[in-house]
């Protein structure tokens, strides 16, 4: 990677630190929260918070959409919403007697699905939609959405009555599940002390144009063809444990993962390595992302679920047999940047005999 690269990386992890800072201004703990929602936004991924009442999942979107700027539309989800409600519809106008479209809220460059699982399959699937394709189809015609555009939807896991579970292939469109904790003793008392008289406001440190163009920075990262390996024999790990030492898992997984898994987990490894202020990407990143792109995609046995398996130690059973490719990085005199021995800057040294599967479909896997 050139010196202009370096630079561009360099900055570009200034500026999401900045950021990053402005929405802890305002959100008290839940750190992995707020970085995951920024790697989604860099990764151009939803990202669906799961969490009981009061643990600021609404309050950390609204933060977040301070922040970046650009527009901002909260939707309500309830049982008795309408498709109509969230994409447009057309609207009689007889002074000219013709039908407008009106566009719906869906139409902002950050979405905030609240209590997501409240609403009917009617209205899921126009949110399906808009979320794969970045498009609303109203009479018969595609309206394209703005760009950058984000869902972060929000569930609550504790309620039974009036709600409805996310389809599969819902769950599949969400790069990211995140799972929001309660907070430590020490931050509930930090979120007495700034939150009950005047709470902060977090200034925006970003533009739609600015997000844009950190999208592209991380899109340029460094992925060696041997942690892009790594990353799908992770995926196979889900559809075939037995290759991988984890027989038990038969009887558990009745789906392993998508593809789609594959490209979330390089994106998201992408922007974490971003974060992080590195032009190149890890192994340790993919296996640091690995639950929160896997564990909502897998699909369990009627016997697993009965018995509460839980998708994440799953997860981190397979990231566990799945042995990582050894690299190493080797820091330059003044040790502020890693090279390659072999003449390609990007940060690896071999140390062994890694895989060679590379992006055009090799075979990988033991």
């Amino acid at each position: 990677m050139s010196a202009a690269q370096e630079h561009e990386v360099a900055e570009a992890s200034a500026t999401l630190e900045r950021a990053l800072m402005e929405v802890k201004k305002v959100v008290v703990g839940q750190d992995v929260m707020v970085e995951r929602m920024m790697m989604g936004l860099l990764a151009r991924g939803h990202i669906l918070l799961e969490g009981v009442p009061g643990v600021a999942k609404t309050l950390a979107v609204r933060t977040l959409a301070d922040v970046v700027g650009g527009t901002f539309s909260r939707l309500q989800f309830t049982p008795d919403l309408m498709p109509g409600d969230i994409t447009g519809t057309r609207v009689w106008r007889a002074s000219n007697e013709t039908f407008d479209v009106e566009l719906g809220p869906i139409f902002a460059n950050l979405v905030l699905a609240d209590e997501i699982n409240r609403a009917p399959a009617k209205v899921q699937s126009a949110l399906l939609e808009a979320m794969a394709e970045k498009q609303v189809s109203i009479a018969g015609r595609s309206h394209p959405l703005p760009d950058p555009f984000l869902v972060l939807a929000t569930q609550n896991p504790v309620e039974s009555e009036g709600v409805y579970r996310l389809p599969e292939a819902q769950r599949d469109r969400f790069l990211l599940k995140i799972d929001v904790p309660y907070p430590t003793g020490q931050e509930e008392f930090t979120i007495l002390h700034r939150m009950s008289v005047n709470p902060p406001r977090a200034e925006a440190v970003l533009t739609p144009a600015d997000v844009i163009r950190l999208q592209k920075v991380a899109d340029g990262l460094f992925v060696h063809h041997s942690v892009a390996s790594y990353l799908v024999n992770l995926t196979i790990a889900t559809r075939s444990p037995e290759r991988y030492g984890l027989p038990h898992l038969l009887g558990q997984i009745e789906l392993g993962v998508s593809p789609r898994a594959s490209l979330g987990m390089l994106a998201a490894g992408r922007a974490l390595a971003l974060l992080r202020g590195r032009s190149y990407v890890l192994p340790s990143d993919i296996a640091e992302v690995a639950s929160d792109v896997m564990s909502h995609r897998l699909l369990l046995s009627f016997d697993a679920v009965a018995d509460g398996a839980d998708p994440r130690a799953i997860v981190r059973e397979v990231v566990a047999a799945v042995p990582q490719p050894s690299v190493a990085t080797r820091e330059d005199p003044d040790g502020q940047k890693a090279h390659q021995q072999g003449g390609h800057d990007n940060g690896y040294q071999h140390t062994q005999q890694l895989p060679t599967a590379d992006y055009r479909g090799d075979h990988v896997g033991p």
